[in-house]
């Protein structure tokens, strides 16, 4: 058998090293997008040197119709991992409760206050700034969360030199809804039913759907507390849940990329501009 000498030893320890250190210049993306599944060895490799952004989703439990109260936080979490991979980014874990209003009587439906939320969002925005991230592209499945996460991203880009996104999906995209269903969409309407079935048709109950009886439209001039159904469309008629699997998958690709688009358009402007 043929021993190694001190030298060959000496000789070899540094070709084993420049070797690992061409393994990771070769490696493009890294081995998961999530941050809650690297090591602290792996994330000071990625941040900054190959990527300074980071998805940051934010949901909470809420009466959804026929498909599930966690509806708000399966969204952005899904929305985040897919659009990570078109924007080479990494995704924060989910804030998973927030702000809710006219549906807590609905059996599961709970959240916190809007200064937990501001709070506990802008700290989660420091600690992803002092990690090294400078551009935070926050993704809202929950509409009462909105003014808590702008004050808390106000407040964070005053204070650091982040530069925050805060972005309701379902805001950004009733275009796409019109032209996928041809009407407006809906809270637990055809827009929120077809993301969830495009991601989990195993969660969306087509047979409790009992029509329109089970939904109310939002209107001016009366508020009722609790709201009467946990279904609720923008425009009276329109936005009925649609259980078109082939639809939805259309439409939530195509919502994927308009965040997406969004998102990067946002951060080449702030480049261009040299915030």
């Amino acid at each position: 058998m043929k021993l190694c000498t001190p030298l060959t030893i000496l000789v070899s320890l540094p070709s084993l090293l420049g070797a690992h250190a061409n393994d990771l210049a070769a490696q493009t993306q890294p081995a998961t997008r999530h941050l809650t599944d690297l090591n602290w060895m792996e994330v000071r490799e990625w941040v900054p040197a190959r990527t300074t952004t980071v998805l940051l989703p934010v949901g909470t439990l809420e009466a959804h119709g026929v498909v599930p109260n966690g509806a708000d936080i399966l969204v952005p979490d899904s929305l985040a991992l897919r659009m990570a991979a078109e924007l080479d980014v990494l995704v924060a874990p989910t804030i998973n409760y927030g702000v809710n209003t006219g549906l807590d009587e609905f059996p599961g439906t709970f959240g916190v206050s809007e200064s937990l939320l501001r709070e506990t969002a802008e700290a989660v925005m420091r600690g992803l700034d002092r990690s090294g991230f400078r551009n935070i592209i926050v993704l809202n499945g929950h509409g009462p969360n909105f003014g808590p996460l702008n004050d808390a991203a106000r407040e964070v880009f005053r204070d650091t030199d982040a530069r925050i996104l805060v972005i309701n999906w379902w805001s950004v995209t009733p275009d796409i809804t019109e032209e996928v269903y041809g009407t407006q969409g809906g809270h637990a309407g055809n827009n929120e039913t077809a993301a969830i079935l495009a991601l989990r048709p195993d969660l969306v109950h087509e047979d409790r759907y009992e029509g329109p009886s089970q939904a109310t439209a939002f209107a001016t001039g009366w508020q009722a507390w609790p709201f009467p159904s946990s279904i609720g469309l923008y425009a009276p008629g329109e936005g009925l849940p649609d259980f078109d699997l082939e639809k939805a998958e259309r439409y939530f690709a195509r919502v994927v990329t308009r965040m997406s688009e969004i998102s990067r358009d946002v951060i080449e402007k702030w480049d261009r501009a040299g915030l």
